[in-house]
């Protein structure tokens, strides 16, 4: 079984590693030669290409949003989708600004469109949001599609819910970076639990149940 959070070895860094953990990926060769292959292919060449690139452009220096404009530029792309959520409309609109500032061509869809009440799912009012009231579910499927209509080059998440922003992937045709990952407790800065798991953030982490 795998375990690279565990190990400390970290051979994969090293110019010749030497002294490979009994369960390290990198074992697997054929595997990994595999997978190496995928990046030749002419889809994923330049894009992997360019990626890499921009990570040592500005590393340490600019923050996503640049990094995510510098990439799109270094690909050519000129028509950008934005999937957002309705709680990050705010954020979304400056992100759609900074954009066409930029000169990119901006196509933007809300979590909301379509308009489906939460009951054509199947969902109770005692599980909605805000019980008693008419709340609409969140269309990642229909978010994807429509910025395929548009035919966009590239597709940045701001704030899809939690397997929400899985289906947006799935079914977006172009491919995706995130820029915010929702998270309503901590300023959309999940990675605050993290650094507080042991302290301050310890009994909102786990409800006390573990997995049998």
């Amino acid at each position: 079984m795998y375990k690279c959070t565990n190990c400390g070895v970290l051979a994969c860094i090293e110019e010749s590693p030497q002294s490979l953990p009994g369960n390290c990926p990198m074992i697997s060769e054929t595997l990994l030669a595999k997978s190496f292959s995928e990046y030749e292919k002419e889809e994923n060449k330049d894009f992997h290409l360019k990626a890499t690139e921009i990570e040592a452009a500005g590393y340490g220096q600019w923050p996503r949003v640049r990094e995510i404009m510098e990439f799109a530029k270094s690909m050519n792309y000129r028509k950008i989708g934005i999937a957002f959520c309705l709680g990050l409309h705010k954020e979304a609109g400056t992100l759609n600004h900074i954009l066409e500032e930029a000169g990119f061509e901006t196509i933007s869809v809300i979590c909301k469109t379509g308009g489906v009440a939460k009951e054509k799912i199947g969902i109770k009012d005692a599980l909605k949001v805000r019980p008693g009231t008419y709340e609409t579910i969140c269309n990642p499927v229909a978010q994807a599609k429509l910025l395929n209509e548009r035919q966009c080059d590239f597709n940045i998440v701001v704030g899809l819910c939690v397997g929400h922003d899985s289906m947006f992937y799935k079914y977006s045709k172009a491919m995706v970076s995130t820029l915010i990952t929702k998270d309503r407790v901590l300023a959309h800065n999940p990675a605050g639990a993290l650094y507080c798991s042991e302290g301050y953030f310890k009994s909102k982490i786990s409800d006390g149940n573990k997995g049998e």
